[in-house]
């Protein structure tokens, strides 16, 4: 019962990260394709000024789902560091390489260094979705053992475990466009919330689309695993289809008032939906569960009790933050002219 709680935290955990880090990752993939200095100069701006005062306490939810996995769940974590090694490490020199880019673009003195910044900070919030995305395909695939002795290469870089990469990079895509059209809405810019809504769409049928195509290729990769996704888990499945639809025909007629509850809704159906599927498996393929590769029970409670004092402490100022980022009540503290 405990390790089915501490589960739920996990993966509770995770939806958060993947619905504000996303976004922020996301982001960066706008920037990169946002075109040269004078064309791109007006997304920029909004993207800078959108992710400044909020993009380092995103990754809170990151620590937290590491040190929940590692302390509840030792030996799966230790499994899937072992088996997925290169690119989890690739995908944490990306948040290295991006907060670095992120930080020092506008501290650099000379334009070709800011564009290197930049792109630094651009390319590395694809590296790090992508990677993070294969590491959750080779896990769903069932390519994770109980007790590796070395990484694997073929584990993570299978057609389902790119895919998942590619999906991972879209669904970021989709949340940082939906959010951009909506705070585009909000400053009045309409200009920029035409050209957010026109990314967000496309970004929508791209996600979409791999979606179908993960799940399809899932079906041979592990039979057992799409049967539970298109069975138990259809629901929710169902949900995210349906939010996505919902959302782009929300765009399409102007609608933003809460879509970006409903793009996110839909993001975090497809992250529920996979741990339901899952459930109560650790890792597809092995004998690992919830309740039979916990940490002691001592351990699981302790976990409980810790989470709900970061609920009481983090979640509160986290939506202060949210909320006065929204009022943009925040400043960076300078221009945010960027190369």
């Amino acid at each position: 019962m405990a390790g089915d709680a501490v589960g739920g935290i996990l993966l509770a955990s995770v939806t958060l990260y993947a619905l504000f880090g996303g976004a922020d990752f996301g982001g960066g993939l706008w920037d990169l394709m946002a075109g040269t200095t004078a064309r791109g100069a007006d997304p920029r701006t909004l993207i800078d000024e959108s992710i400044t005062p909020v993009w380092e306490a995103n990754h809170v939810w990151l620590v937290f789902d590491l040190v929940i996995f590692w302390t509840a769940f030792p030996h799966a974590f230790s499994a899937v560091m072992v088996t997925c090694a290169l690119p989890l490490w690739l995908a944490v020199a990306g948040i290295v390489l991006r907060g670095a880019g992120f930080a020092f673009r506008k501290e650099l003195g000379g334009l070709s260094l800011r564009r290197a910044a930049g792109a630094t900070f651009a390319v590395s919030s694809l590296v790090t979705p992508f990677f993070m995305g294969t590491v959750i395909g080779a896990i769903a695939t069932g390519a994770v053992p109980a007790d590796p002795d070395r990484a694997s290469l073929s584990a993570w870089t299978s057609p389902t475990a790119l895919l998942s990469g590619f999906l991972f990079v879209a669904a970021c895509g989709y949340l940082a466009a939906v959010y951009l059209t909506r705070e585009a809405a909000v400053r009045g810019d309409w200009k920029m919330q035409r050209y957010f809504t026109v990314r967000a769409q496309i970004a929508a049928i791209v996600a979409g689309v791999l979606s179908l195509a993960t799940l399809l290729v899932l079906r041979d990769a592990n039979p057992a695993m799409y049967d539970r996704l298109t069975g138990r888990a259809l629901p929710l499945v169902v949900l995210a289809g349906v939010c996505g639809l919902a959302v782009f025909v929300m765009l399409a007629a102007d609608r933003l008032r809460g879509v970006p509850v409903v793009a996110a809704l839909g993001v975090a159906a497809v992250v529920w939906g996979w741990g339901v599927a899952q459930y109560p498996v650790l890792l597809p393929g092995t004998t690992l569960t919830l309740n039979d590769a916990g940490a002691p029970h001592g351990t699981l409670v302790a976990t409980i009790a810790i989470a709900i004092t970061a609920v009481v402490l983090v979640v509160p100022s986290f939506a202060l933050l949210l909320v006065l980022q929204g009022r943009r009540l925040l400043g960076s503290g300078e221009s945010s002219t960027r190369p």
